[in-house]
């Protein structure tokens, strides 16, 4: 198994990172140290989100997809400062991912490869094609066909929200910097549709996953390992 490496002291310490989260939440879950680390750096390129967080709810609809917009960029500005870029909302549906070859999935990969490219992107971070939620799985592929159409050397890693972060061994594995506990879980609580009742009855994170690590574990893509 690799040795996991500071990013600080990495090769891609310089790189400009770009997060690619399937729910608002994840981003915190998964990347909040990355994002804050990158940011406090200035290289860090915004989130993006795959879908539009609606089936979090039984009557969920436009008003909650509206309402977890909301709460993805108070969450941004919570990790990454006040200068958070905007974030990028692709709107697939909840929990039902486009088929790979499908109209929506090709255009999906042309927007997401002229978003590296306007974005001077270098590194992505995305979930790992393992992760037990298909939305999860569907945007480690979406990231992987985008690469290869960009026509921009971006490098790819996989991070995890639901399954060991150890796993699997890669060539390259990072490790951010420590993020304070308090910030990370300030940023998770700007997520109040998933981490209360406030609006009816529907997705709750268990307290569990509020207990986050300080630091989070970067995989480098098998993709990336490929080149």
């Amino acid at each position: 198994m690799s040795i996991a490496r500071p990013l600080h002291a990495s090769r891609f310490a310089g790189a400009r990172w770009l997060v690619l989260a399937p729910h608002a939440d994840d981003e915190t879950l998964g990347a909040g140290a990355l994002i804050a680390e990158t940011a406090a750096a200035g290289r860090f390129a915004g989130t993006i989100y795959l879908t539009d967080g609606a089936g979090s709810h039984d009557d969920g609809g436009t008003w909650l997809a509206r309402l977890r917009h909301r709460e993805a960029a108070l969450a941004g500005r919570r990790l990454a400062g006040a200068d958070a870029p905007r974030p990028v909302f692709l709107d697939w549906p909840d929990a039902h991912p486009h088929q790979p070859g499908s109209a929506d999935w090709r255009r999906t990969v042309r927007r997401l490869a002229a978003l590296f490219r306007a974005r001077c992107v270098d590194a992505v971070a995305v979930t790992g094609a393992e992760e037990p939620h298909c939305d999860h799985a569907a945007f480690h592929a979406l990231a992987r066909a985008a690469l290869r159409v960009s026509r921009r050397p971006v490098t790819l890693f996989d991070y995890r929200v639901w399954t060991d972060p150890a796993l699997p061994p890669a060539r390259t594995t990072l490790t951010t910097r420590a993020i304070p506990p308090g910030q990370r879980r300030h940023a998770l609580l700007a997520h109040r549709s998933q981490t209360s009742a406030a609006y009816g009855p529907g997705f709750r994170l268990a307290r569990a996953a509020w207990r986050m690590p300080s630091r989070d574990v970067l995989h480098l893509s098998r993709i990336a390992d490929a080149r």
